[in-house]
């Protein structure tokens, strides 16, 4: 039914709740000092505690204290033989599940003890229903192109197991999302998952962040905490951008991968667990390791299943489905009107390279939402990065420039209308000077193009 630790320094009461406990089916183990309490806390993990608030040495409530630090989740019962209204409020506040006066009954014991087992049941329930429920929205990868559809039948083939994974790709790809994919699909999906981004702690915290510390380590460690590793027991632990980790947290980390065992920062006792690993990064790591930013056997440790994210620009017919799904989210969850491209607009942006990748598009879509929700979006409502690179412009009301060569530009705005005054001109030879296919081949229309070619100097017959 579960493990309880007994705390108290009065023989007769260990043997008593001993007898009652693993009467009912419990496993007991007992402590005769807060501090013995603390340790057999840490080591073994208990699910419930009965602990006497009268202890030689440190009292109970100051135990009650480090062990709702360490554990916040494990259901105290405090005993007292010296029962007050003030001491059982004092407890209470303290985090206490409950308050039992001396001498104990057997019924009282019981009765205690059930509740407080059934409140630890229903908290681990709750958590995992709210994994499952967080698993279920887990963003899917959209898309039909063949290289999305060989990585999601790769993810189905590797969730299942408890093989590391490697994800690499480009910043905006949807890393994290492949490996909160591979989580949800795992034996693990009840259990949680842990991210941690590499990149974004500094040196000298990582280590209290991946191992946790105890109280006192450093400045500024005025309790004891949990670091990632502990948190992900029994789940899942993402190392996102993996490659920007320091060879001396790498060394730590290749030896904690291995075992699957630490201490934390400033703490002795041993810590053992049980997490699956799946790491990410935008780096080339074979270059890194030449270079000697990052550890081979890390490397080969980490990469057991190596997964790629392809880049947006390697599957422009996703682009049109991430567009509607975004739209249909956002307008769902954020309360926007709703927006639809037009097929001109839409040709602009599945020609664009989009080099911030999925990312980039969807910030995008949250933009027009913003600016046009509720009506047809036009090319010429498209931002100017888009449309220059992708063949549709933006208008420069008085800019006259000589397309003989980008030479002449001085800046990247002057180059940008450079390249576009050439392929507009280049384009209107290939329609034979008709302004009306020229139009309908870069996604403007008629008069807006006009205008354009006017700014740029470039003839057009009326």
């Amino acid at each position: 039914m579960g493990l309880v630790l007994v705390v108290d320094d009065e023989e007769d009461i260990r043997y008593s709740l001993r007898g009652i406990l693993e009467d009912e089916g419990y496993d007991v183990v007992e402590a005769v000092s807060a501090e013995r309490a603390l340790e057999l806390a840490s080591e073994q993990r208990p699910d419930l505690v009965f602990l006497d608030i009268w202890l030689p040495g440190m009292d109970g409530l100051t135990a009650l204290d480090s062990l709702r630090e360490d554990q916040p989740e494990l259901p105290v019962i405090m005993i007292s033989g010296h029962g007050s209204i003030e001491t059982a409020v004092s407890a209470i506040k303290k985090g206490a599940f409950d308050f039992i006066e001396k001498p104990l009954s057997l019924e009282k014991v019981v009765i205690a003890a059930d509740k407080a087992m059934e409140f630890r049941e229903l908290k681990r329930e709750n958590t995992a229903l709210k994994t499952r429920i967080q698993g279920d929205q887990v963003q899917r990868l959209t898309g039909t192109s063949p290289v999305i559809r060989k990585l999601s039948e790769q993810i189905e083939r590797v969730a299942p197991t408890d093989a590391w994974v490697l994800i690499t790709g480009e910043n905006g790809t949807g890393k994290e999302i492949v490996a909160r994919m591979i989580h949800a699909q795992s034996r693990r999906a009840t259990r949680p998952m842990v991210a941690v981004n590499c990149a974004a702690i500094p040196e000298e915290l990582i280590e209290s962040e991946l191992f946790g510390h105890e109280r006192g380590a450093f400045t500024g460690a005025d309790r004891a905490a949990e670091g990632k590793f502990e948190l992900a027991d029994g789940g899942t632990l993402f190392l996102d951008e993996i490659g920007d980790m320091s060879l001396k947290t790498q060394a730590k980390i290749l030896r904690i991968l291995q075992e699957q065992r630490f201490e934390r920062v400033g703490g002795r006792k041993t810590i053992t667990v049980d997490v699956r690993v799946i790491a990410a990064t935008n780096k080339n790591l074979p270059e890194e390791i030449v270079a000697g930013n990052f550890r081979e056997d890390l490397y080969y440790r980490l990469k057991v299943f190596p997964l790629v994210v392809p880049p947006l620009r390697e599957r422009p017919e996703d682009i049109r489905l991430l567009i509607e799904d975004f739209v249909a989210n956002m307008t769902r969850d954020h309360g926007f009107r709703s927006i639809r491209f037009t097929d001109e607009a839409m040709t602009v942006l599945t020609s664009y390279r989009w080099p911030g990748n999925v990312r980039e598009l969807k910030n995008f879509v949250e933009r027009m939402l913003i600016m046009f929700g509720g009506r047809e979006v036009a090319p010429a409502d498209l931002p100017p990065e888009i449309t220059l690179a992708g063949g549709a412009g933006r208008e420069d009301a008085d800019m006259s420039i000589d397309v003989t060569g980008f030479a002449a530009a001085s800046d990247l705005k002057t180059a940008r209308a450079l390249f576009e005054a050439r392929f507009l001109e280049a384009k209107l030879q290939e329609c034979g000077g008709n302004v009306s296919r020229l139009a309908e081949m870069v996604g403007l229309d008629r008069s807006s193009l006009y205008r354009k070619l006017k700014t740029y100097g470039i003839h057009a017959p009326d």
